[in-house]
């Protein structure tokens, strides 16, 4: 059977990092191995089959969505295996990230060992964390409200709307402004941070959807900003929610990411 060679992550550990109790991987992929790159630098991979995952099969498999999200949890649990190990540091790789043996895939690493170096400096100690805020449908609480109340006259009415429209402005602002101040409050905490963008078409835009890249150390301190921002957030009417912690896929440079 003709394999390829896949790469969940790189890792930065003094000593090899423990494959064992790891996540079993990808759907009809071996077992997740270590393999040392030099300078502390380890590769996570394992050997997927070509009639699979090979260029021709991929390309109708990626249409199934039910597939690719199994592929991608299945991806996410060993890269979070390894981020969690003390003393380790992992640049995780983007889903389906191939080379065509583990040779070609050290060599790849080694030509970018500089550029690896800075990316793993600057996210040793951190962890992702994000946050994302929803507006509610005020408008159509707004147009609720008016129809339960029944003007009496038709000037009424209108003046009814045009209050429910401009409560629901009022109420947007409101909360633009609270997902603003939230932003910078967390981005103090932070070493980097960003927002991140690319809604799937029909779907409402978030107010803000962005990621920060916290140290170790500052976890609690990010936690307890996170809630007090949610408590102002929903004040306003709208939602914040927070997820993490993650591997810090929204921070790893793009060059040392593309790797084929």
């Amino acid at each position: 059977m003709r394999t390829a060679t896949y790469v969940y992550c790189l890792a930065q550990s003094a000593r090899k990092p423990a494959s064992a109790g790891a996540p079993a991987g990808l759907p009809g992929a071996s077992t997740p191995v270590v393999t040392e790159v030099g300078d502390r630098v380890w590769l996570v991979h394992a050997d997927v089959p070509l009639e699979e995952y090979g260029e021709s099969s991929l390309a109708d498999r990626i249409k199934d969505l039910e597939w690719v999200s199994r592929v991608a949890v299945a991806h996410e649990s060993v890269v979070e295996h390894f981020a969690g190990l003390r003393g380790t540091t992992v640049i995780p790789m983007k889903l389906f990230t191939m080379f065509s043996s583990i040779a070609r895939a050290v060599s790849d690493v080694r030509k970018r060992r500089r550029e690896l170096v800075d990316v793993f400096t600057r996210l040793s100690g951190c962890e992702e964390w994000g946050i994302r805020v929803l507006r509610t449908d005020v408008k159509m609480a707004n147009a609720r409200r008016v129809a339960a109340a029944r003007p009496a006259t038709g000037a009424a009415f209108l003046a009814a709307r045009k209050q429910a429209r401009d409560d629901a402005r009022e109420a947007l602002v409101a909360a633009a402004t609270a997902a603003e101040g939230a932003y910078r409050s967390l981005a103090r905490i932070s070493r980097e941070h960003r927002r991140r963008s690319g809604e799937s078409p029909g779907v409402v835009a978030p107010l803000l959807d962005a990621a920060f890249l916290v140290p170790l150390r500052s976890r609690a301190r990010f936690e307890s900003a996170a809630e007090k921002a949610a408590r102002t957030i929903a004040a306003t009417g709208a939602a914040m929610t927070l997820t993490g912690p993650w591997p810090p896929y929204n921070f790893v440079a793009p060059g040392s990411q593309e790797m084929s």
